[in-house]
């Protein structure tokens, strides 16, 4: 069974580890400070409570939660936190949830804008303002006839072409990559900056992927490799589609095992 009120992310920022899950489940409020695992939460709706859980984010206003038929969601954490006590949905349900959920569905009829659910507000102000334009417009009168003939008179333009998304193996992969740039992004939840590794010269084994750059976490595994600028690193590891912050790399390297420098050929 699916849902037809999902609105899926465009785009997930995956968690690191199970504890950095935790952190910032607390950081949302969605977990106590004294919380050592992750939870399971209910999704109530029009009289339904559906166990989800929380797969990763797409800001720090919107969480993408995951419902048992794989579906995913996005909704702001407080919202997600006020589902949770017994007396959500029994008080002001036509005033509040249904205008809710009309917003819901306005954000899911843009989401290949990237809105997600903290954004729902906007698209209905969008939709009031819509309404008053198709007023004043109906009071142009002979102004706006002539411009719709003149705009049918042009003969239309064709449909740009979507590009079709790389389909990317779900295995694990034998990598070869070459260290491009050390450099950091920002972490809204932290002081500090992620430090992430750019690589070039992709070469995956048994497949021929389009793939010029991929980016990884600095983790403390490769710190101890003590990579430099130009080493060439061999690895097994999961390519996902994920964006690095501020950088035009689209690919990420994946829980990497059996890591490897390759001394230069001689």
């Amino acid at each position: 069974m699916s849902y037809s009120f999902v609105v899926e992310p465009l785009a997930i920022q995956d968690f690191e580890s199970e504890d950095e899950l935790i952190e910032r489940c607390k950081e949302w409020n969605l977990l106590s400070g004294s919380a050592t695992r992750p939870k399971t939460y209910q999704y109530k709706r029009q009289g339904l409570s559906l166990p989800c859980e929380i797969v990763g984010y797409v800001d720090n206003q919107t969480v993408v939660i995951q419902f048992e038929n794989k579906q995913q969601h996005c909704i702001h954490p407080a919202y997600l936190k006020e589902m949770q006590t017994a007396s959500f949905g029994q008080r002001g349900f036509s005033a509040v949830e249904a205008k809710t959920e009309d917003q819901e569905e306005g954000a899911e009829a843009h989401s290949e804008d990237g809105l997600g659910e903290s954004d729902a507000a906007k698209v209905s102000a969008v939709s009031d303002v819509a309404e008053v334009s198709a007023g004043s417009e109906a009071g142009a009168g002979s102004a706006a006839s002539a411009t719709q003939a003149a705009a049918e008179s042009k003969p239309p333009k064709p449909a740009a072409k979507k590009k079709a998304a790389l389909q990317l193996p779900e295995d694990k992969l034998k990598i070869t990559a070459v260290v491009k740039e050390f450099t950091t992004v920002p972490n809204h939840f932290s002081d500090n900056d992620d430090e992430v590794i750019i690589y070039e010269g992709i070469t995956i084994e048994g497949h021929d992927l389009p793939i010029e750059e991929v980016w990884s976490s600095h983790s403390a595994t490769l710190k101890k490799l003590e990579l430099k600028e130009g080493d060439r690193l061999s690895c097994e590891a999961k390519i996902v589609a994920k964006k690095l912050t501020q950088h035009p790399v689209k690919y990420k390297i994946n829980n990497p095992s059996k890591l490897q420098v390759i001394p230069p050929e001689e």
